[in-house]
C-alpha cells in the first residue's frame, strides 16, 4: 500500500508527479520520519508504473535526503533536512515563478493568488513551521 496518493494529470511526466506527491506527504506529516517507504516493486505494481519510473522517483528521494535505505530493512522516511533560509527560497524559484506568470495570464488579482496559497498552506498544517518560536523556547509576541 501506498502511503500517499498520486493523481496522475497529463502533460506532466510520471516520474514528477509520484515526486511530488511523495515530497507533499513528507512536509505535510502524512507520512512521517522512521516511516517505511515502498519498495521500487511496490510503487511500480500500486501505482501501475515503470519500475524504472518507481527506481528514478526513490533515487531522487534519497539523493534529496528525504528516504535513507537501511541494509536488509528496506527504505524509510528520513528527518527532514534544516535548509537555510536562502536555500529554502531557492528550492521554490522556479514554482514561484510558474505560479506568478500563470495568475497574470489568467488576470487573477495578486490578493486572490495570496488567499488561495493561505488556504493551500492551511490544508498542509497551518503557519507552524519548524523553527517556529514556540519550538526555539520563547513565547513569541502577546
Amino acid at each position: 500500500m501506498i502511503p500517499f496518493r498520486v493523481d496522475f494529470r497529463p502533460g506532466i511526466s510520471l516520474y514528477e508527479q509520484v515526486v511530488y506527491a511523495a515530497k507533499k506527504a513528507m512536509i505535510s506529516g502524512q507520512v512521517r520520519p522512521g516511516d517505511p517507504f515502498p519498495s521500487v516493486r511496490v510503487l511500480s505494481r500500486e501505482l501501475k508504473i515503470n519500475p524504472n519510473t518507481a527506481h528514478k522517483v526513490v533515487m531522487h528521494l534519497v539523493a534529496a535526503g528525504l528516504l535513507e535505505t537501511r541494509p536488509g530493512i528496506g527504505t524509510a522516511v528520513a528527518e527532514l533536512p534544516e535548509a537555510r533560509k536562502i536555500d529554502r527560497t531557492q528550492l521554490l524559484g522556479h514554482e514561484i515563478e510558474q505560479l506568478a506568470v500563470e495568475a497574470k495570464k489568467l488576470a487573477i488579482p495578486f490578493q486572490e493568488v495570496v488567499a488561495s496559497l493561505s488556504k493551500h498552506w492551511e490544508k498542509l498544517g497551518g503557519w507552524e513551521t519548524k523553527g517556529s518560536e514556540a519550538e526555539r523556547g520563547g513565547r513569541g509576541k502577546r
